[in-house]
């Protein structure tokens, strides 16, 4: 007599584990995606306040009250560079006493800065 031992695991059990896995997924891509937004907010007010500082110090030297964006950014000017994080769109004009307003954070938010 021949005995066959059958090894692997039963089409049920697979199922079982794939539920169990997509519900994993489930719970944590929410949080994943609160983390990245948050991650986003936070470069975008750091390139905010780089920028603020960067104004106030133009304005400062040179006396005036309006500042274009290409015054401010460039290899030889007051900020380095400007790294976009989230696809956002920076005023092309900075103006005393005006807060910052950062447009189209991830294509869905803005961020104010100042004031």
């Amino acid at each position: 007599m021949k005995s066959s031992s059958r090894k692997g695991f039963t089409l049920v059990e697979i199922m079982i584990v794939v539920v169990i896995i997509g519900l994993l997924a489930a719970l944590a891509i929410p949080g994943f995606q609160k983390i990245r937004s948050a991650t986003q907010d936070k470069a975008v007010m750091s390139n905010a306040r780089q920028l603020a500082a960067a104004t106030d110090q133009y304005m400062m030297e040179y006396g005036r009250s309006t500042v274009s964006l290409g015054s401010l950014v460039g290899t030889t000017n007051y900020v380095k560079s400007l790294d976009l994080v989230a696809n956002e769109v920076y005023p092309a004009t900075y103006v005393v006493g005006v807060p910052i307003t950062v447009l189209g954070v991830a294509g869905a938010r803005t961020i104010t800065y100042g004031l």
